[in-house]
């Protein structure tokens, strides 16, 4: 949608419109561990099933992250699991974030 049709809009259809902008363009990509191709899980652990791997060179989006079972990586050992899309966890000891805490809200 453009800027020139936010114009036309009413009300909530703007703010609607407007939020969804905000949120996309706020939403950032890590870069996954040179050489790895990643589990993704159906939870924040080691326990859940693989429900597909990412490919080397693989970015992804952090939308919340979680605690979870202990996994060390090429960034560190770590609790923390970041949630990447609906019922998908990635470790992220194998996610630069370039930060070793949490970069995102915790998972509701």
């Amino acid at each position: 949608m453009s800027v020139e049709r936010v114009d036309e809009l009413e009300g909530d259809e703007r703010e609607a419109v407007t939020t969804a902008a905000a949120t996309t363009a706020a939403l950032r990509y890590y870069s996954v561990a040179p050489g790895v191709r990643l589990n993704v899980r159906r939870g924040p652990g080691t326990n859940y099933a693989v429900i597909r791997i990412l490919p080397e060179g693989a970015r992804v989006p952090i939308f919340c992250q979680t605690p979870g079972t202990w996994v060390t990586g090429p960034y560190g050992t770590s609790n923390i699991w970041d949630n990447i899309d609906d019922g998908e966890f990635v470790s992220d000891s194998y996610v630069n974030t370039g930060s070793d805490g949490y970069i995102r809200p915790r998972c509701s």
